[in-house]
């Protein structure tokens, strides 16, 4: 599956901001879907995650309350709602998906990455 990632900009804090990743591929429904992101000079690391049926879902505790993942695999797509965000969200964001259904913290496990899509959050 290819994914694209859209929905990145500048927000001031506080303020939110709704990420989309639209996949190409037929089996799109059975993947677990995860966002990760990457700050300047650190480490990627995971912001949550979704099953495939869109019940379950995983989330950091540094976005646990403030962010939401759903998707419509109608629409082959997975969004990332983020409220009440902080300067510390700044960050490039990747979806990526898991033919396994995984949804997980463990990047490794994803099969497919999409491109980023930055979020600057101003102070």
């Amino acid at each position: 599956v290819q994914l694209q990632a859209s929905g990145g900009g500048l927000v001031q804090a506080g303020g939110s901001l709704k990420l989309s990743c639209e996949a190409s591929g037929r089996t799109f429904s059975n993947y677990g879907m995860g966002w990760f992101r990457q700050a300047p000079g650190k480490e990627r690391e995971f912001v949550g995650g979704i099953r495939w049926g869109g019940i379950r879902t995983l989330y950091a505790d540094s976005v646990k309350g403030r962010f939401t993942i759903s998707r419509d695999n109608a629409k082959n797509t997975v969004y990332l709602q983020m409220n009440s965000l902080k300067p510390e969200d700044t960050a490039l964001y990747y979806c990526a998906a898991a033919k396994s259904a995984y949804f997980g913290p463990r990047s490794g496990v994803y099969d497919s990455w999409g491109q980023g899509t930055l979020v600057t959050v101003s102070s």
